[in-house]
């Protein structure tokens, strides 16, 4: 098929969330929606449902996708499973973080590294995507009421594009550090970008004070338009390649899911858009079936681990993890309803590689391991990452896939010159 046409499709998902939003609010109420989303501090976590309603939100998380996909059609970039995974996250955040006024700043630092190393900037371009996780920071800034309006716009530019500028360095550099075990590679390094801004922050006295917005009573609405969705992604792909569908994915579901993977090229469109309807399937039932709410930051995180569905994750890989996160909320002191365990239980995933790799209990301990981490390491940057479960997975896949090596490969590690 023609770049147009692969574009086109591409853009179909964003466009059935934006006529679903035009149709759950009036036109008016969504202008004024999407004016409250872009005047609203970003941080973890702030529902747009609420902010704005859900109409708005969906709107906001439309567009952005939207803007997001013409800029990689502009820069004339290849679809693969990095691309359709990069708008996935653009479009979960974008319903509780991410809007049409806060990310410019952070693509433009990316545009600016590029410009400096005096190459292409479609290197770093899918950083620059992943990195608008940081965009609340520039929200932040505006809000800061002691300086003038001028000053803050500002210092949204300077901060912004330093932010950008160091994202593609450091985003390659963490990698190495859990060899591809944390999906959400962006994140980790992210999280540590937001940790050095926020100490700076707080060391002049700029602080944040935690809060939740967290809508309820949407989840029969949710799950028709998520389940009609999925369903409709399981006939096409049957559809198109019902003899070999489900030989293709068996193979598909023995591939461990470590990054680097691309699910598109490897197994072709139809098995990849299978594969990623039932990850949708299983991640909207598992949210029902433990009394979660279907809102802004849960529909948005599923649809993560939908498009994450090209790149690494896959029902075999994904239902260890979330089956060992939900097992932690049994013997600890939070509910799995909670809302930060509800983006625990759905974003834990980008671990799926240690599930795939190692096995169901490596996975089981990842997950509950993850959990633990994910609800308190936020602390250290005030919730300004979004990305705050691939900040947590960077952690405990570091902490973790060295021991698992070790024990599985013990003798070979004795007789080694590194000492254990």
């Amino acid at each position: 098929m023609s770049i147009k046409r692969n574009y086109f499709l591409l853009c179909l998902v964003p466009l059935y969330f934006m006529i679903m939003g035009l149709c759950l609010q009036p036109w008016s109420e969504i202008m004024t929606g999407l004016g409250r989303i872009m005047m609203e501090p970003d941080f973890l976590i702030t529902d747009y449902f609420v902010i704005g309603g859900p109409g708005a939100a969906f709107v906001n998380a439309s567009l952005v996708t939207l803007i997001a996909i013409l800029i990689l059609y502009l820069l004339k970039m290849n679809i693969t499973g990095t691309t359709i995974s990069c708008c996935s996250l653009v479009f979960c955040f974008s319903l509780f973080g991410k809007n049409l006024l806060n990310i410019w700043t952070i693509l433009m630092g990316v545009f600016l590294y590029a410009r400096y190393h005096r190459t292409s900037v479609k290197r770093y371009i899918y950083i620059g995507l992943y990195g608008t996780s940081l965009s609340p920071i520039i929200t932040q800034i505006m809000q800061i009421g002691d300086l003038a309006v001028f000053p803050r716009l500002l210092l949204c530019i300077v901060i912004g594009n330093l932010i950008g500028f160091v994202l593609p360095p450091l985003a390659t550099h963490v990698s190495y550090a859990h060899k591809g075990y944390s999906l959400y590679n962006v994140g980790f390094a992210a999280g540590i970008i937001a940790t050095i801004v926020m100490s700076v922050f707080k060391s002049f006295g700029i602080t944040v004070e935690s809060r939740s917005f967290w809508a309820t009573g949407y989840n029969q609405l949710a799950a028709c338009m998520l389940g009609g969705l999925f369903l409709v992604m399981i006939l096409l792909a049957y559809w198109h390649e019902r003899k070999q569908l489900f030989t293709h994915y068996r193979a598909l579901l023995a591939s461990p899911g470590v990054a680097g993977t691309d699910y598109l090229m490897a197994f072709g469109p139809y098995t990849t858009l299978f594969s990623m309807a039932v990850n949708g399937l299983f991640a909207t039932a598992f949210v029902l079936l433990v009394g979660g709410e279907l809102n802004g930051p849960t529909i948005g995180s599923i649809m993560t681990v939908v498009g994450f569905g090209t790149t690494g994750k896959h029902l075999r890989n994904i239902a260890p993890i979330m089956m060992g996160v939900f097992l932690a909320s049994l013997t600890k002191d939070w509910s799995i309803q909670d809302p930060s365990a509800m983006l625990a239980l759905l974003l834990s995933t980008n671990l799926a590689p240690v599930a795939g790799e190692f096995g169901v209990i490596a996975g089981l301990i990842a997950g509950f391991l993850h959990s633990s981490v994910a609800l308190n390491v936020s602390v250290v940057y005030s919730g300004m990452n979004l990305y705050n479960n691939g900040f947590a997975g960077g952690l405990v896949a570091m902490f973790l896939v060295p021991v698992i090596q070790s024990f599985l490969d013990r003798k070979a590690r004795a007789r080694g010159k590194i000492s254990l």
